[in-house]
């Protein structure tokens, strides 16, 4: 079969040919039908995030079709719609069965650690394979497994409350379903930061309040919004040291900064002015867990999140046409969120 896969870091991705992958007796073969394109991605191609062993075929936002089943598997069934949570855990260890699996200790990330999307097919075991409503189309659910799921996770880390304020910095497709998720909880008002004109035109008809931050100073701005108060939680989704710390920076007595962007660099902060000294909170989020996604995917099927505006483009199986979004989105010029569509 095809896979377009990272042979060394730092260098584009590569076409080859590859073996279809061995089912297992509780595993199912899945035809890929769309595979996100994810920022991790190009971390990973750069090296900021270990990938091990190369070659490796990226790829941990993934819906498809099941192809067959292993001899163990019940429940799936060859032709369901189905859509992969990338993380594969053992289940026995502590973190697994105290709630808390994506700190598996033997645990494993589809298109990091095993074989990704990037490919025509590919084989996990059963308990990855979610069952896809028909209302939800194989792009979106693909978005879904990562970047909404990302999303919800950070704001649940957050303990964002009904009636709290929630400033997003950074509204690619984790931002853009964050604002609707934030929304879901109970947020009454939500504030969008971003330098790109568009995405937060996009932000906006999502319901955010649009903060540019290539206009000025997007924490004075928040301030003053919100009558010089802050917000009690600040996303940061960029993974930029600048915005790690306005994140902070944005908060009011008693508020939860949540980073999620991936940086390799440090940050600074006035340990008294901007955490100590209002009680704040600095917490990391990383992942998300099994139950989230069949939350995310009720509030597809039902509308509550869209996605519509979010998944704005599709190129096929082509290492040159991965290769150019990556080196977009490298620059944080890319649209919203680009899906393979093998």
């Amino acid at each position: 079969m095809k896979a377009v896969r990272l042979v060394a870091i730092g260098q584009p991705v590569q076409m080859q040919e590859v073996p279809l992958p061995e089912v297992g007796g509780g595993d199912v073969l899945v035809r890929i039908r769309a595979a996100g394109i994810c920022h991790s991605d190009v971390h990973y191609r750069a090296g900021i995030s270990p990938v091990k062993p190369l070659p490796m075929t990226p790829g941990h936002e993934v819906a498809g079709v099941v192809e067959r089943v292993g001899a163990r598997v019940t429940g799936l069934k060859a032709g369901d719609r189905v859509c992969l949570h990338y993380l594969v855990t053992c289940g026995d260890c502590h973190y697994c069965t105290t709630g808390n699996e994506h700190f598996c200790v033997r645990g494993k990330m589809i298109g990091k650690h095993l074989d990704g999307g990037y490919a025509e097919y590919i084989a996990v075991p059963v308990r990855n394979a979610i069952p896809l409503p028909d209302e939800v189309s194989f792009e979106h659910a693909a978005v879904l497994m990562c970047s909404s799921a990302t999303s919800l996770h950070a704001l649940r880390k957050g303990r964002l409350q009904a009636g709290e304020t929630v400033a997003v910095f950074g509204v690619g497709g984790l931002g853009m379903s964050a604002i609707q998720l934030a929304r879901a909880l109970g947020a009454l008002d939500v504030y969008a930061v971003d330098i790109n004109a568009d995405k937060l035109e996009v932000a906006a008809r999502y319901g955010a309040t649009p903060v540019n931050a290539a206009q000025g100073d997007a924490v004075a701005e928040i301030q003053r919004l919100t009558g010089g108060r802050g917000v009690d939680v600040a996303l940061e989704l960029i993974g930029l040291p600048q915005t790690m710390r306005q994140a902070v920076q944005a908060l009011s007595v008693f508020g939860r900064a949540v980073w999620v962007g991936i940086t390799d660099k440090p940050v600074t902060l006035d340990s008294y002015r901007e955490v100590l000294g209002k009680e704040a909170e600095i917490i990391g989020s990383d992942d998300h867990l099994l139950p989230e996604l069949y939350l995310l995917l009720e509030y597809a099927r039902r509308g509550i999140l869209d996605l519509s505006q979010v998944v704005t483009r599709s190129v096929p199986l082509h290492a040159d046409a991965i290769n150019a979004v990556m080196d977009d989105l490298e620059k944080y010029r890319a649209d919203v969120r680009a899906v393979i569509v093998p």
